[in-house]
């Protein structure tokens, strides 16, 4: 890193997320932001030109079954089940407003 993180920095941080922090939480705080800060600045420094890019480590494998075409229900069955129809089509109640 080029410059080490300050105490302020991370009391200026908190003041601007309007967190309230105790003089341990911004020891602490600060010593772990540090630890974060040069985690991030070694990736940077790595050398990852020749590398695909990835986004999971193994190769994923699809493991749904195969569509299979079969017969379905009868409508008019279906229909004759429901609770409530009209014109061949299930009738249920109004989401919005008052019910009929």
């Amino acid at each position: 890193m080029s410059e080490p993180l300050r105490r302020e920095d991370v009391a200026h941080v908190a003041k601007l997320a309007r967190l309230i922090l105790s003089e341990d939480e911004l020891n602490r705080f600060t010593q772990q932001l540090s630890q974060v800060l040069e985690h991030a600045h070694d990736m940077n420094s790595l050398d990852l030109a020749n590398l695909v890019a990835t986004a999971h480590p193994f190769g994923l494998v699809n493991v749904v079954r195969d569509d299979v075409t079969r017969p379905s229900l009868d409508h008019d069955v279906v229909i004759a089940m429901a609770p409530d129809a009209q014109d061949g089509r299930f009738a249920v109640p109004r989401i919005l407003g008052e019910a009929p």
